[in-house]
């Protein structure tokens, strides 16, 4: 099949996935790790940290030529491969031929880390509710801010395909970013990798240290909750405390009040039935 107007000819979806069904059985033979991804229907992203992604995304006009298409790659299952590490994402998608992509994503700039991370002190709860985005409605907006947050901007972002596309942002490429979106559904904590950033550290600075001069105690338990902990029923567990025996091979002694000159005596038992002893001569 032969080009028109200097594009490539067009592959239809199901040769695309066939191809990159392939790929993926080809590179897993070699012992390489393989992450696809994979889209159930036309939603993307379900969860809080996977939608402001593709909000933000579609958010910038410098991008939007480009979107539409990639939206459909992603949902098709050509993005045979994508891997996000810290202020880098890499990835393998399938056209009309396979192509490698690499996203460089700038740091977090760390004067708006550290503003972000003060702001949101004492409103962060857990761990489990900040990658879950169980989040107030004032830190939701801070840590989505088009300015402050934590998504890259435009000009944070250096984009890199092996297709002849001459676009700054190709289809192949914006169905790797969408595809981010996605992987953010299962894996929230990648964002924070992404740019650069530790995620606990929005809890640990909401933790208040104790003032100087003031005692704290460590904090405790109640015993209803220690069967939560480690799984048994504590109210039967608790064993009485036994009496202690004696040793064995120990004779028992009687110790008996002073006598009038002062010694000491020791109480031997004499049966009642004993016989009594022989005189002398």
């Amino acid at each position: 099949m032969g080009w028109y107007y200097g594009f490539r000819p067009y592959v239809p979806v199901a040769q695309r996935r066939a191809r990159a069904a392939r790929e993926v059985a080809k590179r897993l033979g070699k012992g390489e790790g393989v992450s696809p991804v994979s889209i159930e229907g036309r939603t993307i992203a379900a969860t809080f940290w996977g939608k402001a992604w593709c909000t933000n995304l579609e958010g910038y006009s410098d991008f939007a030529n480009r979107l539409p298409r990639g939206r459909s790659y992603v949902r098709n299952g050509s993005v045979v491969n994508l891997k996000i590490e810290k202020g880098k994402i890499k990835a393998l998608v399938s056209g009309s031929h396979l192509y490698d992509i690499q996203i460089d994503i700038a740091a977090q700039p760390k004067k708006n880390w550290q503003a972000l991370k003060e702001q949101c002190a004492g409103k962060v709860g857990t761990l489990v509710e900040l990658l879950q985005g169980k989040l107030s409605r004032a830190v939701m907006e801070l840590v989505t801010d088009r300015d402050q947050g934590l998504f890259p901007k435009p000009r944070e972002i250096k984009m890199r395909c092996s297709c002849p596309d001459y676009a700054g942002m190709c289809k192949h490429i914006a169905a790797v970013l969408y595809g981010v979106g996605n992987r953010l559904d299962s894996s929230p904590e990648l964002l924070f990798l992404l740019r650069g950033v530790d995620h606990t550290e929005l809890i640990e600075h909401a933790i208040p240290t104790a003032p100087i001069g003031v005692g704290s105690s460590a904090p405790t338990v109640n015993e209803s909750d220690l069967g939560d902990i480690f799984g048994i029923d504590i109210g039967d567990a608790a064993a009485k405390p036994k009496a202690k025996k004696p040793r064995a091979g120990k004779a028992t002694t009687t110790r008996i009040k002073p006598t009038a000159t002062g010694t000491k005596k020791r109480a031997l038992a004499k049966p009642k039935d004993a016989a009594p002893l022989p005189r002398k001569g």
